[in-house]
């Protein structure tokens, strides 16, 4: 009888060491993620950013920074917001307004019934509205970032610096190829 209780603690005590073992080779066999490697949200965010559908850009920014918060996370967002206000910019000075208020529409519009009661607005109105937003978003998500690591936010928005001279026309539709999304 008093056997029984040490072969039940030997037989736990094993599989608690089987556990451990498998735990370890399973933590080595799975990558955790990396920012060498371009997360799901990050591959779909530069998608839209190329489509011109920012409201989806800001989103899969948004669900970055709540899965995996970081400056870089914070510092992608505020870039996404950034894009956002470069593009209005551009399509304002090309007087481009139609483009504007598609813009709003895709930053509006979230649900069906918005196709039977769309959200109108004049488009130097909307974009006046968008801008005011997003940069205020963009000076909030900067500070959190540079809070979070000062160093790294400076090298990253010097990457993105040197994104936006080598695409003045078109630097929002895309990403610092550095960043690797």
């Amino acid at each position: 009888m008093r056997r029984r209780p040490r072969a039940i603690w030997s037989a736990l005590a094993g599989l608690g060491c089987l556990s451990l073992l498998v735990a370890g080779l399973w933590a080595t066999a799975v990558p955790a993620a990396s920012f060498d490697q371009p997360r799901d949200h990050l591959k779909r965010a530069k998608v839209f950013l190329a489509a011109g559908d920012y409201r989806h850009a800001v989103e899969a920014c948004q669900r970055e920074v709540e899965e995996a918060p970081s400056v870089q996370s914070y510092i992608y967002l505020t870039y996404i917001y950034q894009a956002i206000d470069g593009y209005l910019e551009a399509m304002a000075k090309a007087d481009r307004w139609v483009a504007v208020e598609q813009l709003y529409l895709n930053l509006a519009t979230r649900n069906t019934e918005d196709l039977t009661d769309p959200p109108d607005v004049l488009a130097r109105i909307a974009k006046e509205l968008i801008q005011e937003s997003v940069r205020r978003q963009s000076d909030v998500t900067a500070a959190m970032a540079t809070r979070l690591d000062k160093a790294t936010a400076e090298r990253l928005w010097t990457q993105q610096t040197a994104w936006r001279a080598a695409h003045p026309d078109d630097w929002w539709s895309g990403v610092p190829e550095a960043w690797n999304w």
